[in-house]
């Protein structure tokens, strides 16, 4: 077994949040090393409408544009494909008022941006060499220890590497976050996310929309390879998704088309569909001594208000506060008390917005004749009432 030590952190996953991670700590002068199973494949442009797209993609809020503008990495992913959205709209399939928000009421030039998950990891880790990363991959953890003084992680390939500060962003499925003992109650829906990519009669018009059905929501995201590419996010039951994934495209776009009122007009698939399940999980806390949970290892949520990796983000922009400020202090970064203090504020916080979403998921997603009767007129009030509508996206934005 080789050893390493005068490391400071040691983050532990290398997808959009761990990369982000490695590099927000790189930047403010601590000594990282970041551990990942397999290097992600080069983004590529060209892959637009063929197999090989990314099939997952983000609403990305500007409080997190702003993070990866601090650490180098959002110039080339804006420049790349990133598609601006200046509008969202909401409304339910059983009638009643719509729920609109518009960039030039907030006094902006867009709410947030649409960007691909490949494009995001790929700018990121294009970025992890300059910053100083020790990046070990492919590699695995495969053993966990910590005492007063640090942590301690063995790697599949032979090597130890001890910091002062350890990071679990491996996923929801942490390994990492199992052998520190943390459990992560989980809630299945017994729904999947179906994504596909699709071009529309009718342009998209750098807007959001989201329909919500008694199956559950449908979503449209702008795509920046044209005005009439979007990415649908379609949150179904287990059995129906499963169905909608073998269907011919004819079948599957005409249930699409009828699903989503033919709002954007017909249309016409681009890409494969894919499904993926949802869940709701929490880990019991986000840190235990020297180790610091976040991303989708510390919170797996719904997707219909686009904020799993937002809420990543942000885990990492309160983390990277707390250490950067004991770190300029010359004062142990790792601390068990002070990373104690931050996992408590900010498992509340994703603990809040976690059954949020949740809740409004349980709310839409059913025909039971109270909740239909009131989650339209409820949609309607909201759009009546400008403060709360600022509240919301001022919420999601991040600001």
């Amino acid at each position: 077994m080789s050893r390493r030590g005068g490391l400071d952190v040691i983050v532990v996953g290398a997808g959009v949040v761990g990369a982000a991670a490695a590099l927000a700590f790189a930047r403010d002068g601590l000594r990282v090393a970041l551990v990942e199973a397999r290097e992600p494949p080069a983004w590529r442009p060209e892959a637009t409408e063929s197999d090989a797209i990314d099939l997952r993609v983000y609403a990305f809020a500007p409080d997190n544009a702003a993070l990866l503008d601090d650490l180098g990495a959002w110039s080339g992913v804006r420049d790349a494909r990133a598609q601006p959205y200046r509008s969202m709209r909401v409304w339910d399939a059983a009638g009643g008022g719509e729920l609109a928000f518009d960039a030039d009421a907030f006094g902006r030039r867009e709410l947030g941006w649409i960007v691909e998950h490949a494009l995001l990891v790929d700018r990121l880790w294009k970025a992890l060499p300059a910053a100083g990363v020790q990046l070990h991959c492919p590699d695995a953890v495969t053993a966990f220890a910590q005492d007063e003084q640090g942590g301690s992680v063995e790697l599949q390939s032979g090597l130890s590497l001890r910091a002062r500060l350890v990071v679990a962003a491996d996923g929801a499925e942490s390994k990492l976050r199992a052998l520190a003992g943390i459990e992560a109650p989980r809630h299945d829906y017994g729904q999947r996310g179906l994504v596909a990519f699709v071009r529309s009669e009718l342009p998209h018009q750098a807007t959001c929309w989201q329909r919500f059905l008694p199956t559950g929501p449908l979503a449209f995201l702008p795509f920046a390879s044209d005005a009439h590419t979007s990415s649908i996010v379609w949150t179904l039951p287990d059995d129906k998704a499963a169905r909608l994934l073998q269907v011919e495209a004819s079948m599957f776009l005409g249930e699409l088309e009828a699903a989503f009122a033919g709002r954007l007009g017909s249309l016409v698939a681009v890409s494969k569909r894919a499904a993926f399940p949802l869940r709701l999980q929490l880990a019991q806390s986000q840190a235990a001594g020297r180790l610091a949970v976040i991303g989708d290892a510390a919170h797996a949520v719904h997707p219909l208000a686009g904020q799993g990796v937002n809420l990543g983000l942000r885990d990492v922009t309160t983390l990277r506060a707390v250490v950067a400020n004991a770190h300029q202090r010359g004062i142990d970064p790792g601390s068990p008390q002070r990373l104690a203090r931050w996992a408590r504020q900010q498992r509340s916080a994703n603990a809040v917005s976690a059954y949020a979403f949740d809740g409004i998921n349980r709310l839409f997603s059913n025909d039971a004749m109270v909740p239909t009767l009131v989650r339209g007129p409820l949609l309607g009030l909201v759009g009546r009432l400008p403060p709360l509508t600022h509240a919301f996206w001022r919420h999601a934005a991040g600001l």
